[in-house]
């Protein structure tokens, strides 16, 4: 596969594992909800691919042209905005990685799509619950 999608890959990936790791510490550690959260860690486990070590070695952050930081990631106003934001981060990543992976296999790709979808359903169910940190 070209290196660039490579690298275009493993961004997605960390980006998906990333924001589902803020949502899950949000309900392990500020709700106390251990099944939503043992939910939450077995779709960040299911964002994996096998090729680990071609994916790393293909990571150039010093060249990333987009690696600073815009004003809208700089500002969150409470901890519903932080859920927010980390829900969509995590679901524009698995649509990113279900696109890309149809190059190689449809099994993984299948696989985002599942991700993105249970992200889908969780982020309607626990954005009502945590509403009121607003």
């Amino acid at each position: 596969m070209n290196e660039n999608y490579l690298r275009l890959i493993d961004a997605n990936l960390n980006r998906l594992r990333e924001g589902i790791r803020v949502v899950e510490d949000i309900f392990r550690y500020v709700y106390n909800d251990k099944q939503t959260a043992i939910k939450l860690k077995e779709l960040r486990h299911l964002s994996r691919l096998e090729n680990y070590i071609e994916l790393l070695e293909t990571r150039d952050v010093k060249n990333d042209v987009l690696r600073s930081s815009i004003k809208s990631e700089q500002n969150r106003g409470d901890l519903y905005s932080i859920l927010i934001a980390n829900f969509k981060r995590a679901q524009e990543s698995s649509r990113v990685l279900e696109e890309f992976t149809k190059l190689t296999s449809i099994k993984d790709s299948e696989n985002f799509k599942y991700i993105r979808y249970e992200l889908y359903n969780l982020e309607i169910v626990l954005t009502k619950i945590t509403s009121n940190s607003k």
